[in-house]
C-alpha cells in the first residue's frame, strides 16, 4: 500500500471518509515493467472495462500496444487519448450500429464471435465501402489436452464448456470456409479468451501450449490465416492473499522459451485489465457504528457495495488495513472492539452488503479507516452507484510525474 499517498489524502478531508484514490505513477511504473518482460513478437494491450477513466487511459497511452474494447461507448473512450490509438472491439453482442461505430472509428481489429456477427459486420463494412479484419474468436473443446498438465482455473470460466461465448471449436472449419467467400472481411488470426483470474503460472503456461497447438492445426488444416493469436487476459489477481500473485516474470521467461516453436510470422497479444489496472486504486471508508448482533460483530462503513461492489460479486474478503483516526468529537463514549472477528459491512439495506466476513481485527474504533487495497481494478466501474441515492465517493488521482493531484475527470 502507498501509505505516503492515503496519509496525505486522509490528513486533509473531513469525517467521514469515503473515497476512491487512484495512483497514476505507480500504474505507469508497473506496467512498463509487465511491458518489458515479453517475449519478442509479444503485444500487451488494456482491456479498459476494468477501468475505463480517461485519466487511467492517458497514464496507459504509449506504454501498452492499445486497447480492448467491449461497446462502442469504450471505443469512444479509448479515442478520447488521440487517434493514433490502437483498438481492438470484443464482445458477443455487437449491434450493427456498434459494429459501424467501430469501422468509422479506426478499430483495428474486430473479435467476432458467431457466424451471423461475421455475416452482419460484412454486410456493414460492404455497404460502408470498407474492409474489417476479423479475429475469430474460439470456444475451444477444452482448456488442456496434455494429461500431465494442470488444469488452469479462474473465477470465471469462457470456453471449455456451454458458454454464450466464441465459435464452437469443431464448427470453426465451416465458418473459416465462409469467412473466405466474403468480400468485405479478412480473418487474420484467432481471439481465445477462456477464463479470468488464473493465478497460477505455469497452467497458464500450458493453457498458451494448447492456444498456440489449436492456432497451428486450423492453419494446416483450414488455410487460417494467422498473423495474429489473441489470447486474452485471464492472469489473476489474489485478492486472499496479495504477496503470493501471478509469477509473471517466470511466464513471460518460460513463454519465450514456447514460442522458439511457434511461428515467427504471428504476434502474441495479450488483453489485460484487472491484472494492469487492479493495484493503482484503494477505496477508503470510515468505520460509522459498530454494533453486536446474536453473537457476531459489525463495522458499518460509509460506502459499500454500491461503490465496490467487487467482493460481494466475487464472493471473498477484500483485503484491507486499517488506519487509526485520534479524532472523537462527542462527549460520549468511543464504540471500540479488541483482538476479535467483525464483518465489515456498508451502508444499504441489505445483508448482501458485506465487503469482508469475520475477519481479526486487533483494535477497530468507530472513526477509524479502512483502506481497501486492490480497488483499481473492477470496483467502481461494476458497481450500482445509484442504488438508494446514497451519494458518490470522491475519486482523486494522484500523479507525481505530471505535478496532478485531481478529482475525478479534471486531470489534464
Amino acid at each position: 500500500m502507498n501509505r505516503t499517498l492515503v496519509e496525505r489524502y486522509l490528513a486533509g478531508v473531513a469525517s467521514p471518509v469515503c473515497a476512491y484514490l487512484y495512483d497514476l505513477d505507480h500504474l505507469r511504473t508497473r506496467t512498463a515493467g509487465l511491458v518489458e518482460l515479453l517475449p519478442r513478437n509479444c503485444e500487451l494491450f488494456y482491456a479498459i472495462k476494468a477501468n475505463s477513466d480517461a485519466e487511467v487511459l492517458r497514464s496507459l497511452d504509449g506504454i501498452v500496444a492499445g486497447y480492448e474494447v467491449a461497446s462502442l461507448g469504450e471505443v469512444t473512450r479509448a479515442r478520447e487519448v488521440g487517434p493514433h490509438a490502437r483498438v481492438v472491439f470484443g464482445g458477443p453482442g455487437k449491434t450493427d450500429s456498434e459494429l459501424e461505430g467501430g469501422l468509422a472509428r479506426g478499430v483495428e481489429l474486430f473479435h467476432v464471435e458467431s457466424q451471423l456477427q461475421l455475416l452482419r459486420l460484412n454486410a456493414v463494412a460492404a455497404q460502408m465501402g470498407r474492409s474489417a479484419r476479423v479475429l475469430l474468436r474460439v470456444n475451444p473443446n477444452a482448456l488442456t489436452v496434455d494429461p500431465d498438465s494442470k488444469r488452469p482455473t479462474g473465477t470465471l470460466t469462457m470456453g471449455g464448456q456451454p458458454t454464450q461465448f466464441g465459435i464452437e471449436e469443431n464448427e470453426l472449419p465451416r465458418v473459416i470456409a465462409i469467412a473466405n467467400t466474403l468480400a468485405a472481411v479478412e480473418v487474420v488470426g484467432l481471439h481465445i479468451h477462456a477464463l479470468s483470474n488464473n493465478l497460477d503460472a505455469q497452467s497458464h503456461l500450458a493453457l498458451m501450449a494448447h492456444y498456440m497447438t489449436l492456432a497451428r492445426r486450423l492453419q494446416r488444416e483450414c488455410g487460417l490465416r494467422l498473423e495474429t493469436l489473441n489470447v486474452g487476459g485471464g492472469i489473476g489477481v489474489n485478492y486472499v492473499d496479495p504477496d503470493s500473485g501471478f509469477d509473471w516474470s517466470a511466464f513471460c521467461a518460460r513463454l519465450g522459451a514456447l514460442l522458439t516453436d511457434f511461428d515467427k510470422g504471428c504476434r502474441i497479444v495479450f488483453e489485460c485489465g484487472r491484472f494492469i489496472a487492479a493495484d493503482c486504486g484503494y477505496y477508503v471508508t470510515e468505520v460509522v457504528d459498530l454494533k453486536s448482533n446474536h453473537g457476531k460483530n459489525f463495522a458499518i462503513l460509509r460506502g459499500g457495495t454500491h461503490h465496490f461492489r467487487l467482493p460481494s460479486s466475487w464472493q471473498h474478503n477484500h483485503p484491507f488495513s486499517i488506519v487509526p483516526n485520534e479524532t472523537w468529537p462527542y462527549a460520549f463514549g468511543r464504540p471500540s472492539l479488541e483482538r476479535a472477528a467483525v464483518t465489515l459491512c456498508g451502508e444499504l439495506c441489505t445483508p448482501k452488503d458485506v465487503l469482508a466476513r469475520e475477519v481479526e481485527v486487533g483494535r477497530l474504533r468507530v472513526g477509524d479507516r479502512i483502506v481497501f487495497r486492490l480497488a483499481g481494478a473492477y470496483g467502481w466501474h461494476i458497481s450500482h452507484h445509484d442504488f438508494l441515492s446514497h451519494p458518490h465517493p470522491e475519486r482523486r488521482f494522484f500523479d507525481v510525474v505530471r505535478n496532478a493531484d485531481a478529482r475525478a475527470g479534471t486531470l489534464t
